[in-house]
């Protein structure tokens, strides 16, 4: 079974190559596509917060992971599966990440934190609601958080 996904808006910020750290102070636009209605965006500014849910369009075919390595492929980190990563080579793809919305301007969304290279396709556009949150503490291993040390700095 496939399925066809068209983009619904387009990132344009200053990252032009993939790069895996420093993206804190990336401010990028997020502007819909023209078959896209502007008012889609209505309501949006009521939130702090959105989930962007992109495509690693930029990614060949020939480096997607479907079994275990090593985050970044540093072998300091132990080997796990590609779905216990967030790396870019997923099978189908796609880059899921919350951001702050800083403004709305008409069919432009003015947002920090995202971890997307200009011209990257984005797929859907959902608010951070309260209730959908995880639920108490969160876990994760100690190689994960290592790795994540400069990735938003």
């Amino acid at each position: 079974m496939e399925y066809s996904i068209k983009p619904i808006a387009v990132v344009s910020n200053s990252r032009k190559m993939i790069k895996d750290d420093n993206w804190g102070n990336v401010i990028s636009t997020v502007e819909l596509t023209k078959d896209i209605h502007a008012s889609s965006l209505k309501g949006i500014d009521d939130f702090s917060h959105l989930e962007i849910i992109f495509y690693f369009d930029k990614v060949v075919d020939e480096k997607i992971q479907y079994e275990a390595r090593h985050p970044r492929n540093n072998k300091d980190y132990p080997e796990v599966g590609i779905f216990a990563q967030r790396g870019k080579n997923r099978p189908n793809k796609i880059g899921v990440t919350v951001v702050e919305l800083l403004e709305l301007k008409d069919r432009t969304l003015i947002v920090s934190g995202l971890d997307a290279i200009d011209g990257t396709p984005i797929i859907d556009i959902k608010p951070v609601m309260k209730e959908f949150l995880p639920k108490g503490e969160l876990k994760q291993p100690s190689w994960a958080t290592d790795l994540m040390k400069n990735y938003w700095d």
